[in-house]
């Protein structure tokens, strides 16, 4: 053990005793005040009982009073049965009668002030300020012995020994491939620091992982530590902040004399944006503990040498928010972007955690990959997770395909509602609507091949869903690919118009979907003859939360220009989806009816019922160059 480590330990060795000591001295004051002012609160006598005046001078008359109390607001009575009668005093009331009717019997009666007087008021009084004055001398005790003497100033993070624990490697973090690249660097410094030392060159004090939540970034902070066999100090950025101003301050300096004693050694902060979110002004006039805590950070930072052997790492998925003096040059040097996985990330994240699970050999992880596109690796870990519980309930011996196409649905679409029951025509009007959609993605170019269809319910509040399979990742859409977006999008509302005599509410997500896509294409991507090649409105906000607001910067009339340019490609859409169903009105009744009848089509059945390949010879033409 280190000798730092001994002295901290010896320290709380002594400070234990007194603390307890100095505890059950609080709690037997607490406890005597207490009993004193429910003894001087009490009254003395016993109960009494409240009686109406009348009562108490009717008594008196018929001489069952032995004694009389006239106190300030109240009258007591002791009677011969034993009793305590109590009547409160008015002070308009007349009280002759009642005098004359106790010197008539002979009853002693004497005068005493209220026991609300003046001991009542000083318990009222001392007692909280007692307390108080006790609980304060105890916290500015502990705070003058220091962060180990006052709990809540010490920091408590999470350490994680690679030598005593299974460490967590570059083996175990898959997708990210870049961002390993990134942290090669520091694994080196962390096991040879002499040779960085040796041609002066230094590492990089603080490295900022920034990504969308889910992405790995606090496994591969622990990959870091792990692949160079040196302690993990973890921490959330929001166990710094406190109501009681100094206390994150405290804990921030009690952090890294902790990792400086076991240096050397990794310090990680998630969630760094809850104590680095950029300053301003405050109505504290400074005293706000969260910036007091952040300069306490800066000043941390500033502090340490880079080849101490301390390297600082932090997570967050707000960088937008953090204050600029922490992103300078000298503090996080170097911000690695730890981002959603394309398609060879997915396949590999879910290859990792498949090696926990019996997979049937039938299993195409890049199958599955294609069918995800845009989940991390926490969703996609999830997803494999699923899938073994879908075998498990089937009583399988292995996890098939049907497992994970359940465990997919479930994931991106929600449980699926099999107990709800639709009515005859809400289930045909369904199908109607998913048929259409599935004719006009086998029918137009530039469509994601399609791979399912159900008319389930699912959890989400979707009645059925079009499922298409992605070939690949796409980073660029054509403006051809995306008027062919809008026409599928569209595809079951034109269904429904051309099948039945009226529409439904059943295009409302569509309907947002298609709006959205055709106002970037008019505001974003200057895909609208009408308005010409401007970006219309600019985007505020985080992009790894998908969070953005548009700020509008354009006037009244170009607003309305938008509007008419947003519609009319909208309208296009509409029209070209009808277009293409109009012919086919057979075959969208006979794919509604297999629909109807067994709730799932794949693509096979789908085909065998279309005929797919005579659909349209827009399909078969060859695609522009």
């Amino acid at each position: 053990m280190a000798p730092s480590v001994q002295r901290v330990a010896a320290e709380v060795q002594t400070v234990e005793p007194r603390r307890s000591w100095s505890f059950w001295v609080m709690l037997v004051l607490f406890a005597g005040l207490a009993i004193v002012w429910f003894v001087v609160r009490d009254d003395p006598r016993g109960a009494s009982q409240e009686v109406a005046y009348s009562t108490l001078l009717e008594r008196v008359r018929q001489g069952e009073v032995t004694r009389a109390e006239l106190r300030n607001d109240e009258i007591l009575a002791d009677t011969k049965q034993g009793e305590i009668l109590r009547v409160k005093r008015l002070p308009a009331l007349d009280e002759r009668l009642l005098v004359e009717a106790l010197d008539t019997h002979r009853v002693t009666f004497v005068g005493r002030p209220s026991s609300d007087g003046l001991w009542p008021g000083l318990v009222m009084i001392a007692l909280p300020m007692a307390i108080s004055l006790l609980f304060l001398v105890w916290i500015f005790r502990r705070m003058r012995r220091g962060p180990e003497g006052l709990a809540v100033g010490k920091a408590e993070p999470r350490v994680i020994d690679q030598s005593r624990q299974s460490p967590v490697t570059f083996a175990d973090v898959a997708g990210v491939d870049e961002a390993k690249a990134e942290l090669i660097e520091v694994v080196d410094f962390l096991k040879n620091p002499a040779r960085y030392q040796a041609l002066g060159a230094r590492i990089p004090k603080g490295v900022l992982l920034v990504g969308p939540p889910g992405t790995g970034k606090t496994l591969l902070a622990r990959a870091v530590a792990g692949e160079a066999h040196v302690p993990f100090f973890s921490i959330s950025g929001s166990g710094f902040v406190e109501l009681f101003v100094g206390v994150g301050a405290a804990r921030m300096r009690s952090l890294f004399q902790q990792a400086m004693a076991r240096a050397p050694c990794i310090v990680f902060i998630d969630e760094l944006d809850a104590v680095g979110k950029r300053r301003g002004p405050s109505a504290l006039a400074g005293n706000d503990e969260r910036e007091q805590t952040l300069d306490q950070l800066l000043a941390e930072m500033d502090g340490f040498e880079p080849n101490t052997g301390v390297v600082l790492m932090a997570a967050t998925n707000r960088p937008d928010v953090l204050d600029p003096a922490l992103l300078r040059a000298g503090r996080f040097d170097r911000q690695v972007l730890v981002d959603r996985p394309d398609q060879a990330g997915r396949v590999a994240i879910l290859g990792v955690h498949a090696r926990r699970v019996k997979l049937a050999p039938e299993v195409d992880l890049a199958r599955v990959a294609r069918r995800v596109p845009g989940l991390v690796g926490a969703e996609l870990a999830n997803l494999v997770n699923e899938a073994a519980l879908a075998a498990v309930r089937r009583n399988a011996a292995a996890v098939g395909v049907a497992d994970f196409e359940e465990a997919m649905d479930r994931v991106q679409l929600g449980l699926a509602k099999r107990g709800r029951v639709m009515t005859e025509g809400e289930k045909r009007r369904v199908a109607c609507h998913e048929s259409g959609h599935a004719l006009v993605a086998l029918s137009v170019r530039h469509a994601d091949p399609l791979h399912r269809v159900s008319i389930i319910p699912r959890q989400i509040g979707a009645l059925g869903v079009t499922l298409q399979l992605p070939t690949h990742d796409r980073y660029l859409l054509t403006e051809s690919e995306l008027a062919d977006r809008l026409t599928v999008l569209l595809a079951g509302r034109a269904a429904e118009a051309l099948t039945f005599a009226d529409v439904s509410t059943g295009a409302e997500d569509d309907l947002a979907k298609a709006t959205e896509i055709a106002r970037l294409m008019v505001t974003r991507y200057g895909m609208s003859a009408e308005l010409g090649l401007v970006a219309l409105g600019h985007q505020a906000g985080s992009r790894f939360l998908d969070d953005f607001t548009t700020v509008r910067d354009y006037s009244e009339m170009t607003g309305r220009e938008i509007d008419e340019a947003v519609r009319a490609l909208v309208d296009a859409a509409l029209a070209r989806a009808r277009a293409v169903l109009e012919p086919r009105r057979e075959t969208l009744a006979a794919l509604t009816q297999a629909l109807i009848e067994r709730e799932n089509l794949t693509r096979e059945e789908i085909d065998a019922v279309v005929a797919s390949p005579q659909l349209n010879p827009e399909r078969a033409a060859p695609p522009a160059p």
